[in-house]
This record gives structure tokens, C-alpha cells and sequence, in this order.
């Protein structure tokens, strides 16, 4: 098997796109029976109104779709409701909610956090802010979260207005915090993925991000605080597990590796045998022979540390 192929592709052809609304709104769901009022309570509080709701059940056991048919009633928005009768994971639904999207840009809200009543128009007026000249590269705006008792999550960016990449983030500022934003949506309709890794297991949301990133856009990032992620909820659907996210994360690795190591390596090279450790730990889980990895590789020096590490992958748990 290539990797390659799982990493993801941009279209160039010109894509005619009529926007209906200024933003959509994906929510993915599954067994969230007990949160989901909080993007229904949030949504119908906005502020700003120009926008739709793409809510997906994503194959809930729990009785998720009782409760969303009783919420929809309450919505003072356009809601399109999607039951899957199979869960197929959030990348696979986001792809979904992509194909979807009538909105100029798109947000994800998870099911089990809401947003303040001005998030959107914030968001709205700050694209509007951006100089005619940059709008072009610039992929969608970034903002802060606090948690449900009110403590702001991580440190203000450090400048306004401040354009940066998640890739430059990551590069630059490797601290693990929780932001919220949007995408243009006509960028993410150019974005293809083969849907074979939908089924094998969780994929990183970083993958498009990176991706995205790779293509030469840009963000903005603002220091307003817009979104509340609750930090009880269990079962999260950004949890780890190693073993059942595995391939996703080889994917991840190595295409953040071929995307950027040939700029970024000698500028940082401990981002890249970061990510060579944890290619090394989903091979651990995967069932495949060493030179389906080293052929992905394009850096001599991390082929090596590869092929090195590979008789010890087993103890990275």
C-alpha cells in the first residue's frame, strides 16, 4: 500500500459557488443526547442570523435523535439534519457537511460546547477588517475559548491584526490549547480525500488544517474569546487512543513531514523527529512492512532515525 494516497489533494479548477448564507454551522454527533441543547441554546441567542445549521448523527446509540427532533422545533434557524445510520467518524461527516455547505465559510461546533451570542457577528466583522489585498490567501479566522467556569484557555496571540499558519503555530508556539474559527468553504470543496481512510479509524482535524497551510493561505487570528469548551465532557470526541487512531496518525505524520520538511527541518528539527516518533508508534499498531514508511519519507536524516527506530517501535506505547 502507498501511503500516498491518503494524503490529501488540492482541485485548481474554478469552482462556481452561490453562498446562500455567510456562515454554515457543521455539528457532528454521536451519543450527545445530554449536550446538543447547548448548540441549539447558543445558536438561537446569536446576534448575527445569516446562517444555516448542518447537524449530523453520526450512528448515535443513545437516544441523540429523539432529542434532536424535539430541538429542532425550537430552532429560529435553517437546520439540515443528517441521521446516519452508521457511524462513519467526524472526518468522514465533515467531508459530508462540506459537500453540503451553502454558507461562505464553515465552523465546525462540537455537540458538547456552544459559543457566545456575538460569536458570529464578531467573526463576520473581523473577516470584513481584513485588507482587500490579503483576503484572497487568507483561509479564515482563528479565535479564543474559555471553559464552562469562565478561565480563558491559553495566551492572547500576540499581536492585532496577527496572520500566521496552523502550521507556523505548531512550529513556533507547540503549546497545547483550545482556539475556534472558521474556513472558507471554497477552499475545503477543493480539498480531495480518499474516502477509503474514513473507515479506518479517527483522522486528525490537523490534517486539513496542515494542508491548508501547505497550500500558502494564511489565518487571522483575533483575541476575542467566542467559544465555551466544556472540559468534563467524557468521551470527547478529540480523545487519543493510540492503537484505534493509528493509521490516521501515520497519515498525519507523514504528510506533515513531505509537506514541510524540506523548508522547515534544519529551522526546527525537533518538530520533525517528533512526528517521527509518532509515526513510529502507529507503525507499532499497523500492519505494514517498513518500506511503506521509508519510501514517504523525504528526508534522508529522518529515514534513517526511521529505519533505526523501527526495531524499537514496540516500546513507544
Amino acid at each position: 500500500m502507498n501511503f500516498i494516497d491518503f494524503i490529501p489533494t488540492f482541485n485548481t479548477e474554478d469552482i462556481i459557488e452561490n453562498s446562500e448564507y455567510r456562515f454554515s454551522i457543521f455539528t457532528p454527533v454521536y451519543n450527545r443526547a445530554d449536550t446538543i441543547h447547548r448548540v441549539f441554546d447558543s445558536l438561537n441567542s446569536q446576534t448575527f442570523t445569516d446562517f444555516e445549521l448542518i447537524l449530523i448523527n453520526d450512528g448515535s446509540t443513545d437516544n441523540s435523535h429523539q432529542t434532536i427532533l424535539e430541538l429542532l422545533k425550537t430552532a429560529k434557524f435553517k437546520v439540515n439534519y443528517i441521521n446516519n445510520a452508521k457511524n462513519q467518524h467526524k472526518m468522514a461527516c465533515y467531508f459530508q457537511a462540506i459537500d453540503l455547505a451553502q454558507g461562505e465559510f464553515l465552523i465546525i461546533l462540537d455537540s458538547d460546547d456552544e459559543c457566545v451570542e456575538n460569536a458570529l457577528e464578531v467573526f463576520s466583522n473581523s473577516y470584513d477588517s481584513i485588507p482587500e489585498n490579503k483576503k484572497k490567501m487568507i483561509s479564515g479566522i482563528t479565535a479564543m475559548c474559555k471553559d464552562e467556569s469562565g478561565q480563558v484557555i491559553g495566551e492572547k496571540f500576540p499581536e492585532y491584526p496577527y496572520y500566521s499558519s496552523t502550521f507556523r503555530q505548531n512550529l513556533y508556539h507547540p503549546v497545547v490549547m483550545e482556539r475556534w474559527g472558521f474556513t472558507k468553504t471554497e477552499i475545503l470543496k477543493r480539498i480531495k480525500i480518499n474516502p477509503d481512510m474514513f473507515a479506518k479509524g479517527l483522522i486528525p482535524e490537523g490534517l486539513i488544517w496542515e494542508f491548508i497551510s501547505s497550500l500558502g493561505y494564511e489565518t487571522l487570528y483575533i483575541n476575542e474569546v467566542l467559544r465555551i469548551y466544556y472540559l468534563d465532557t467524557h468521551n470527547r470526541l478529540s480523545n487519543r487512543d493510540h492503537e484505534k487512531n493509528s493509521f490516521g496518525m501515520a497519515v498525519y505524520s507523514l504528510s506533515v513531514i513531505n509537506w514541510f520538511s524540506k523548508d522547515y527541518f534544519l529551522k526546527k528539527p525537533t518538530y520533525f523527529l517528533k512526528r517521527t516518533y509518532t509515526l513510529l508508534r502507529a507503525a507499532h499498531y499497523l500492519n505494514f512492512k517498513k518500506q511503506d514508511y521509508l519510501r514517504e519519507l523525504p528526508n534522508i536524516t529522518l529515514r534513517f532515525l526511521f529505519n533505526i527506530g523501527w526495531h524499537f517501535k514496540h516500546l513507544l506505547r
